[in-house]
């Protein structure tokens, strides 16, 4: 029998927020793993085990470690964490697991982790079949949450990380569309100070831990202040009346 992995998105936190297939396949899974941070002895549940814990037995969990704070980009670090991650999938296979899901928040294949475990599964055991499921994005939620639709008749949407740079921020917000920025926690100061500067701070909403019990939500200039790596901005574009874009 094939052997299949499966990337499951599972929103942004809160485990109703899964669709019907998500809980399906994660329960029919032999093993679900969960990402959590690189550091040994680190006893806190990453938000994807939080998440998938209010559907999957605690017995069907595996944690794998990725270097999840490291801000250098492909480092040695986060590349051999990557390696033994697939490594301990693959194990999982040999050892008789048919049927493996990853859980991971938002969707798999939206500035997800799964697609670097799914490279490395495929090198070593091309024979398993990878798949994914979707899930709720961080943005969907906001924008459901603050009452601010993303995007509506000819607008653009324009999502794209913090970690990119301001430049292409600025580009984005200088368009006129609809921008969402992810991963702004630490540089969302500058953030603000360019909205401020191309007049597009009034109606832009921020979100942090959505889902979560510390999940706050409002005006962006109005932000608290330990804004954690994963904040949501949402800046609407411009619209002056119903209809007005299409």
């Amino acid at each position: 029998m094939t052997a299949t992995l499966t990337g499951v998105g599972v929103g942004p936190g809160d485990p109703e927020l899964l669709t019907l297939k998500a809980v399906r396949v994660l329960r029919a899974a032999d093993l679900v793993f969960v990402p959590v941070m690189a550091q040994p002895g680190d006893p806190s549940a990453g938000r994807a085990e939080t998440t998938v814990r209010a559907h999957v037995p605690a017995d069907r969990l595996r944690r794998l470690p990725f270097a999840l704070d490291d801000r250098g980009g492909v480092t040695a670090r986060r590349e051999r964490a990557w390696d033994e991650a697939a490594a301990a999938v693959v194990a999982a296979v040999d050892a008789g697991a048919r049927a493996v899901a990853f859980a991971t928040i938002g969707d798999p294949n939206v500035y997800s982790t799964f697609g670097y475990l799914a490279h490395g599964v495929r090198v070593r055991r091309p024979d398993v079949v990878v798949r994914t499921v979707p899930g709720v994005t961080a943005m969907q939620e906001l924008a459901a949450r603050s009452g601010v639709p993303l995007c509506e008749g000819r607008e653009p949407l324009t999502l794209l990380p913090a970690t990119a740079g301001l430049a292409p921020v600025a580009d984005a917000l200088a368009g006129g569309g609809t921008v969402v920025v992810y991963k702004g926690g630490r540089r969302h100061p500058e953030l603000l100070r360019e909205l401020c500067r191309q007049g597009r701070d009034g109606d832009a909403v921020l979100g942090r831990a959505l889902g979560l019990p510390d999940e706050w939500i409002g005006p962006a200039h109005a932000h608290p202040d330990d804004l954690p790596y994963l904040s949501t901005l949402l800046v609407p574009a411009h619209r002056d009346r119903r209809g007005g874009k299409l």
